[in-house]
């Protein structure tokens, strides 16, 4: 989505030639889930099938509150899908959440399954995290679908654009303070307690061998 916005806005290519190229990325990353380890990753998905559909619907002409209606239709079913991953237990905006959050790391991420498996806390706050980010961008839709039909057409084309920056930035904002920056916290903690068990475990370990071999020790000096 980023992708596209830059390339539409930013350098000025026509939403053909933006939707094509911003789909690159999303397409690579499908294939290759699907050849690494046989699995889909849903976010790509998602926004590769959106801009097949925009690119089908780009040959749509004529009135040009229609064209920016379209636009805003095609891409509100990105904020639909994800508000329905929450409804079904498998937020969309994971895929983006948990490198964010375990920095990648093996540690990390197994902290991540260890709390999706146990804490409701932290499976709130994930859901919480896609939530917000499916209502910004479907209540952005909403705002230019209708201010495509009561805004002066030559005002919609750039504020259009201020709405999808606003909504952007306030998604980061509100999911990132709320949800990100307290699910990073819980995956620290998480690694440096499993980190501190892992060292118990070992010194526990130790001791018992220490003693094991104190008490051959003692039996071979009464032995002899």
């Amino acid at each position: 989505m980023a992708s596209y916005y830059l390339l539409s806005d930013g350098f000025g290519f026509s939403t053909v030639a933006a939707l094509g190229w911003s789909s690159v990325v999303p397409a690579l990353r499908t294939v290759w889930g699907l050849v690494s380890s046989r699995s889909v990753n849903g976010l790509a998905l998602l926004i590769l099938v959106v801009n097949v559909v925009g690119l089908a619907l780009s040959t749509v002409a004529g009135d040009p509150r229609l064209m920016m209606a379209k636009d805003s239709g095609v891409s509100s079913v990105v904020g639909i899908v994800i508000l329905l991953s929450v409804r079904t237990g498998r937020p969309l905006m994971t895929a983006g959440l948990k490198p964010w959050v375990t920095k990648g790391s093996a540690a990390g991420n197994a902290a991540w399954d260890r709390l999706t498996a146990g804490s409701e806390r932290f499976r709130r706050a994930e859901r919480r995290f896609s939530a917000i980010w499916g209502t910004a961008l479907l209540a952005e839709c909403v705002v230019k679908v209708i201010g495509a039909y009561t805004v002066p057409v030559d005002t919609m084309v750039w504020l259009g654009t201020v709405l999808t920056v606003v909504a952007i930035l306030a998604a980061m904002v509100i999911a990132g303070g709320s949800c990100a920056d307290p699910m990073e916290k819980m995956v620290g903690a998480e690694v440096a307690a499993e980190a501190e068990r892992t060292a118990d475990v070992g010194g526990a370990d130790a001791g018992r061998g220490g003693s094991a071999g104190a008490a051959v020790g003692a039996a071979a000096g009464l032995a002899g």
